[in-house]
């Protein structure tokens, strides 16, 4: 039996520059969305590096993708630049808000509550089975659930059933990788039983 094949090299990212990161507040991130996904992931907002660079999760210690490959959603280890490949195996990824951020305690309430109505017409038109919001205190704001805690929620939305986990980001060290993998697991686990 051949060895698993390891993906090619990366080549180092250049890095964005100050100037390059107030620069991309005008800029977001593009949907990674079809219709009928069998799950679809839902960050908060982009950080200026994410669009900056146009990829979700894109900033250097983001635990997304280490925490998608861990969990088993992926076979390996995905770069942001390859996050088109979450398609291939029915996962998608948006965002509540599109306008971009250092941090997302920057986003007003106002925000959040729209972004909450426009993600949930993206559910209506695009159905995917399983929704997942990444961020525990932004659920609780846009979706006016005060008492929300990670996992899966009471009701659904537009038919899919919806999760909240915690957001990836390398600056919310309340929850570690191993944590992280553990609960997108069961996320994942659930997803396949939807099937």
């Amino acid at each position: 039996m051949a060895p698993p094949r390891r993906p090619p090299p990366v080549p180092p990212r250049p890095r964005p520059t100050k100037a390059d990161l107030l620069a991309a507040t005008e800029k977001g991130v593009p949907d990674l969305i079809a219709p009928g996904l069998r799950l679809l992931l839902c960050g908060i907002n982009p950080g200026l590096y994410s669009a900056w660079a146009g990829h979700h999760f894109a900033r250097p210690g983001n635990r997304f993708w280490p925490a998608l490959f861990a969990s088993g959603f992926t076979p390996r280890l995905l770069r942001p630049e390859e996050e088109h490949e979450l398609l291939q195996a029915g996962c998608g990824i948006t965002n509540l808000v599109e306008r971009a951020t250092l941090a997302a305690d920057e986003l007003t309430s106002e925000e959040l509550l729209a972004g909450a109505r426009n993600f949930e017409q993206k559910i209506h038109r695009y159905r995917p089975r399983v929704v997942a919001i990444l961020g525990v205190t932004a659920y609780r704001v846009a979706f006016a659930a005060a008492g929300a805690k990670t996992g899966l929620q009471a009701g659904e939305v537009g038919g899919a059933d919806v999760w909240v986990l915690p957001n990836p980001s390398g600056l919310n060290a309340h929850f570690t990788p191993k944590t992280l993998a553990r609960l997108f697991r069961a996320l994942r686990l659930h997803v396949e039983s939807t099937r």
